[in-house]
């Protein structure tokens, strides 16, 4: 896991001087979804790429243990070892960046890793703080992210309190990420905008800023339960704020879109948008991460068909 995030004093001047230009991005990013993709034995590297920055979720509200112990057992190994074989890789080389659970959820999480040798391999992000509305209490949601590490969570992915944006009281939802960082201890933060209920571009990017500034290690576009959630103009926005924190701070942060990221296509477009806007030093799992429950299978179904030329059916590669 990349080091932890310091954060910084809340800048209000440069919150202020924050204007976003709509126009301009929906043109990069009309730009980037346009682009012809990569062919062959490179669409297949870029593909086994986007698996190991996948944090592959289950958020149902008809989770079991058998449920997330599959999922424990399909981010082990998310790729046959017959198809890594014909792509030349070691049997079992190849896993996802985390397993996404909720905080009940963790404990079951970790036996299974732990069981299967995997828990130094694969992150346990366990979303916290009343996820996904985060209309509860501050006391327990500070209190839900300490079980969460205590049980064996090593990220938490937090859902901020959207009104403090709409609001515009910066300084209270600082305060209150800067409160839930230092529950985290040891664990990675994870802070979720919720895009999709933000009202504008602006705000996006201001609470972006402020997420940084209060310490966290990773901001994240959406809980997956918006209406809108992980778009590439929204990614564009979050990702030049992340880079002018980098500027101005000297800190990388990490990005993660999630929510409607359902097949390969997206994951090709999403690594070639991070490529561009933030370089090659954010395509890996320390710094990207692919919020996803779905994706995995249609990865899978894309290689299948570069070794043999066939497409296999959704249900081929289902996640039992």
């Amino acid at each position: 896991m990349a080091s932890s995030n310091p954060g910084c004093e809340l800048d209000l001047g440069w919150l202020n001087s924050v204007h976003v230009n709509t126009a301009a991005v929906y043109r990069r990013a009309a730009n980037i979804q346009s682009r012809k993709t990569v062919k062959g034995v490179h669409q297949a590297a870029w593909l086994l790429r986007a698996v190991t920055c996948i944090d592959l979720t289950t958020l149902g509200g008809d989770d079991t243990d058998s449920n997330v112990m599959r999922l424990c057992a399909k981010a082990a190994r998310p790729i046959s070892n017959d198809m890594l074989n014909a792509l030349g890789f070691e049997p079992g080389s190849i896993q996802t960046g985390a397993i996404c659970v909720y905080p009940s959820k963790v404990p079951v999480a970790y036996a299974t890793l732990k069981k299967m040798g995997m828990e130094e391999k694969i992150n346990i992000a366990s979303v916290a703080t009343g996820f996904p509305s985060g209309q509860y209490p501050l006391e327990t949601r500070l209190a839900e992210i300490r079980w969460a590490v205590e049980k064996g969570a090593t990220e938490i992915d937090i859902v901020i309190d959207r009104s403090l944006v709409i609001n515009k009281l910066w300084v209270d939802l600082y305060q209150e990420i800067q409160k839930m960082k230092e529950a985290c201890g040891p664990a990675h933060l994870k802070s979720i905008l919720a895009v999709g209920e933000l009202g504008s571009f602006d705000n996006v990017y201001k609470a972006s800023l402020v997420a940084m500034m209060a310490g966290s290690d990773f901001i994240k576009t959406s809980t997956g339960k918006e209406t809108v959630n992980a778009t590439i103009p929204v990614g564009i926005v979050m990702c030049r704020a992340i880079k002018e924190y980098c500027t101005k701070v000297g800190y990388q942060v990490g990005f993660k879109p999630a929510g409607g990221i359902r097949t390969a296509q997206d994951s090709l477009t999403w690594l070639i948008m991070i490529k561009e806007e933030l370089g090659n030093e954010w395509l890996n799992n320390k710094m990207f991460r692919f919020g996803a429950s779905g994706l995995l299978g249609d990865i899978e179904r894309q290689l299948h068909h570069h070794l043999t030329g066939r497409y296999s059916s959704a249900t081929q590669f289902a996640m039992g």
